[in-house]
């Protein structure tokens, strides 16, 4: 009978909750190329739903929405990464613009600008932004990966990590990445709170900001590559 009536509040949760898999896969859909299907995303959204009506405990302290968020997001990122549509060269550019704008960074002691970026790298500017257009949705560095991360998931999922390691790790590891999201180039900054925060899409994103649709996408890569080259000692 406590079993029935599990199942029937796990159906329930997920009729409820399944436009929050739509939601979720068109807001990630905006930074990834045409070769990846919404469908694929919805039918991967709806598997970690599935999974999270199931293991979801409210006295853990995190909403079912929030805990689901993480779940649908961490089911739809391993479908992205199983079909893994981006080149080797792709990857391999996005590395070295990590490298290149940590380099930057060092002798300079600032923020690191989109010219001395491609200076650094022997390419013109246009060359570099071309590089960022083609690495919008590149994992350069999964900042939706990050979101498995947060405080709420953390609460959620201590009781399925039998290390305390694991749990302190994290935890310093969520602290620098706030210091290092914090240090980003205000607009660089406003873009991430934007999509991830308010979650308009790259065209809302530039009408607030004045710029077109793909400089939003280069902003988004770039701040994506400088966090990464910021969270190496972690990220590697």
């Amino acid at each position: 009978m406590y079993t029935e009536v599990q199942n029937n509040n796990a159906d329930e949760l997920v009729r409820q909750h399944a436009p929050l898999v739509k939601r979720i896969a068109h807001h990630m859909l905006g930074r990834l190329p045409e070769s990846v299907q919404l469908e694929d995303l919805v039918q991967a959204g709806m598997i970690g739903l599935l999974e999270a009506s199931r293991k979801y405990d409210g006295g853990k302290g995190a909403s079912f929405e929030t805990y689901a968020g993480i779940r649908i997001r961490g089911s739809m990122l391993d479908e992205i990464r199983r079909g893994d549509w981006a080149p080797r060269s792709v990857h391999r550019n996005s590395r070295r613009i990590s490298e290149a704008i940590k380099q930057v960074e060092s002798i300079k002691g600032r923020d690191a600008e989109d010219g001395e970026v491609a200076e650094h790298l022997g390419i013109s500017q246009q060359e570099y932004h071309a590089i960022l257009q083609d690495s919008a949705g590149c994992r350069l560095f999964s900042y939706e990966e990050v979101l498995e991360k947060n405080d709420a998931g953390a609460d959620v999922f201590a009781g399925e990590n039998p290390n305390p390691l694991e749990g302190i790790e994290r935890g310093a590891f969520q602290q620098h990445l706030a210091e290092a999201i914090k240090g980003l180039p205000e607009r660089e900054q406003l873009v991430l709170a934007l999509y991830y925060d308010e979650e308009l899409n790259l065209k809302e994103i530039g009408a607030v900001l004045g710029v077109s649709e793909s400089r939003v996408s280069q902003l988004h890569s770039q701040a994506a590559a400088r966090l990464r080259a910021r969270l190496s000692d972690w990220l590697n």
